[in-house]
């Protein structure tokens, strides 16, 4: 079995989902009163479908291929825009944030037409915030 990239990054996320069942959400996941799920149902799902599909990766890697280092700086740029939203929601909300980042992620991807974009700069956002704070009775940042 050789090392290469796919078995390294499967082995991280393997490491990581594991961690995060065994460690994060058992500390950071609080328990709630009512409701017909517990808080830490879908967390833990998700981190153990992360960790077997990093194990998934370590045992059988894909065939190695490089990537064209232009699509790879589009996905750096795609992946800061990411950050950059999730930190200015911290400041201003995601009622201001939310709209002009679905914006900006529709558009860099190429999304020209107008049905398309008011709907996901417009309803997504405003379906979102329904969901979230009126029908589940949390925040939003």
């Amino acid at each position: 079995m050789t090392i290469s990239a796919d078995r390294m990054s499967g082995a991280f996320f393997c490491l990581f989902g594991l961690a995060m069942y065994f460690l994060v959400i058992p500390v950071y996941v609080e328990t709630a009163e009512g409701g017909s799920l517990s808080p830490k149902t879908l967390p833990n799902i998700i981190s153990i479908i992360i960790a077997i599909s990093g194990g998934f990766l370590v045992i059988k890697p894909t065939a190695q291929q490089m990537r064209d280092p232009r699509k790879m700086a589009i996905t750096g740029l795609y992946a800061a825009l990411l950050a950059a939203g999730i930190y200015a929601m911290s400041w201003f909300g995601f009622e201001y944030v939310a709209p002009v980042l679905a914006l900006a992620i529709m558009w860099m991807i190429g999304e020209r037409r107008p049905l398309w974009l008011v709907s996901g700069v417009v309803i997504m956002p405003a379906a979102i915030w329904f969901a979230v704070t009126q029908l589940l009775g949390r925040g939003l940042p």
